[in-house]
């Protein structure tokens, strides 16, 4: 794998520590791990590393950062950490080919979906968990369709100048989805006002 494959976003670095200080309690060790948009292919390491017995699977629709998991997976010596997989999570049936998962990752994609597509990621998120699985959701929302700082309200409003159907959601909207396919949630806030919201399917 060409080293040129391999991106670094100093994002994903920051925020590793503080997920991992919230999930590591909480993360089954041992089962199957999927995550959703993984990226730069760090987050997929970085897990891949702290629970060996757990096997990771990540997945992008985007063949640059599909070719940077493998980058990262490549110099990982991580042997549960399992090649990268194309996938549009926005796209229905992708919980039917993958599932069931014990636990289900997914960091900084709902603020550049539509409604309509995180519609659909939402309910294949539901269908993919096994009983007691859990999906960790993490990023920038809207609290009671308010922007919690200029700089969040200046960031949304790009985005929404970009396309008008993306744009941050409100966090009330996932507990709402997800409790009406079923499942728990439970919100923890965040670094630079992010928030994580812990879905569990019971067992």
């Amino acid at each position: 794998m060409s080293v040129s494959a391999k991106m670094d976003a100093p994002a994903a670095t920051r925020n590793i520590a503080p997920i991992l200080e919230v999930l590591s309690p909480l993360i089954p060790p041992k089962g199957r791990a999927l995550e959703i948009a993984s990226g730069t292919g760090q987050h997929a390491v970085a897990f891949a590393r702290a629970f060996p017995q757990l096997q990771w699977q990540p997945t992008d629709m985007a063949s640059e950062r599909l070719a940077s998991i493998a980058a990262w997976r490549a110099e990982a010596e991580a042997p549960n950490l399992l090649s990268p997989l194309p996938l549009n999570a926005c796209q229905s049936g992708w919980a039917r080919r993958l599932g069931p998962v014990d636990f289900l990752y997914l960091v900084n994609l709902t603020h550049l979906i539509s409604d309509a597509d995180l519609a659909v990621l939402l309910d294949e998120a539901a269908q993919v968990l096994a009983p007691g699985g859990l999906f960790a959701l993490y990023g920038p929302f809207l609290r009671n369709g308010v922007a919690t700082s200029e700089g969040d309200l200046a960031f949304d409003s790009s985005l929404r100048a970009q396309d008008p159907e993306i744009g941050y959601k409100d966090i009330a909207v996932i507990h709402d989805v997800m409790g009406a396919l079923g499942l728990r949630v439970e919100t923890r806030e965040m670094p630079a006002n992010n928030v994580m919201a812990l879905i569990r399917r019971p067992g």
